[in-house]
């Protein structure tokens, strides 16, 4: 009598990491992978075609001067013959690239600011929090507004003009902008600190700072993205509002708010030149549009809870 093999247990199925997973869920967000693809359109359009732009987006033709779009000049000329289709990429490379530097000292200081404020805990974590009520309190143009304009002499010593403003604004709304990022890392910090492993890690004598660095944040990548995403088309909106009241950007530097800012000032009741102010801020809503359908679709594949 010959013994039976012995029996194998079934394999179990192997689970699937959060990465192809969160990817998958990303994918079946329609109207996020449209945004993404939009986007990317937008930044090789403004990025690649930048060597020329930059050289070109000041160039006058008065003889060409509020010029209806043409073959010669695709989406016309505005009033001092400059070719719009040069300007509204420029302008373009600009406003995304302001966008992404605010929104990164924004996550850069909530994210820092929230972390530390939920570890230390007690009255570190009281006192900090209530700065941050107090500034949530304090009107948000208002403040950007002084920001720049009390910070703008200082820095036209280094920076011609154009650029000064540039960088006051972007320091002003990026410095401004961080109360909800630091609120959000906040509460997940303080969810993660009282996990297990933290606590193992703290009963090592691991330092609170590389607790931080190696064991929380790396499980906060989700939200901070998602929150990143979100907050590059809010710098992009807010630049765009201030350059319009002529508060942001100054002349000749272009970006999208100023170029519909320009376009608003050169209408008139008896001639309408409507290509002045449908390229960029069609451009600018498009762009605004694309980055929040990409901040839902995000959103969506890191909290699967919510895509329920």
């Amino acid at each position: 009598m010959t013994p039976e093999p012995p029996i194998t247990p079934d394999p179990e199925p192997a689970a699937s990491s959060p990465g192809p997973s969160a990817w998958r869920r990303f994918m079946r967000h329609k109207l996020g992978v449209l945004g993404t693809a939009t986007l990317l359109g937008m930044l090789l359009a403004c990025f690649l075609s930048l060597p020329f732009t930059a050289r070109r987006f000041d160039s006058q033709d008065l003889a060409d001067n509020l010029a209806a779009p043409s073959s010669r000049h695709v989406l016309g000329t505005d009033e001092l013959g400059r070719d719009m289709l040069v300007r509204v990429l420029y302008g373009g490379a600009i406003s995304i690239t302001f966008g992404l530097l605010a929104a990164s000292l924004s996550v850069l200081i909530g994210v820092t600011y929230g972390a530390v404020s939920a570890y230390a805990g007690g009255r570190v974590d009281a006192v900090m929090m209530r700065l941050v009520d107090i500034l949530y309190s304090l009107p948000y143009i208002l403040l950007v507004m002084l920001l720049t304009l009390s910070l703008r002499p200082y820095f036209q010593r280094v920076f011609s003009v154009q650029w000064a403003t540039f960088w006051v604004l972007l320091l002003a709304i990026g410095g401004v902008s961080w109360l909800t990022m630091a609120r959000v890392v906040r509460g997940q910090v303080l969810s993660l600190k009282a996990q297990p492993f933290v606590e193992a890690a703290r009963a090592l004598g691991i330092p609170a700072w590389a607790i931080l660095l190696r064991h929380i944040l790396p499980n906060l990548v989700g939200p901070i993205v998602v929150y990143a995403t979100l907050t590059v088309p809010q710098a992009i909106l807010q630049e765009s509002f201030l350059s319009f009241l002529g508060v942001g950007v100054q002349a000749p530097q272009a970006t999208w708010g100023s170029l519909a800012a320009d376009g608003i000032a050169a209408i008139n009741p008896l001639h309408v030149h409507w290509w002045l102010v449908i390229w960029p801020c069609g451009l600018l809503a498009i762009t605004l549009l694309a980055l929040n359908f990409m901040g839902d679709a995000l959103r969506d594949a890191f909290d699967p809870h919510r895509s329920r």
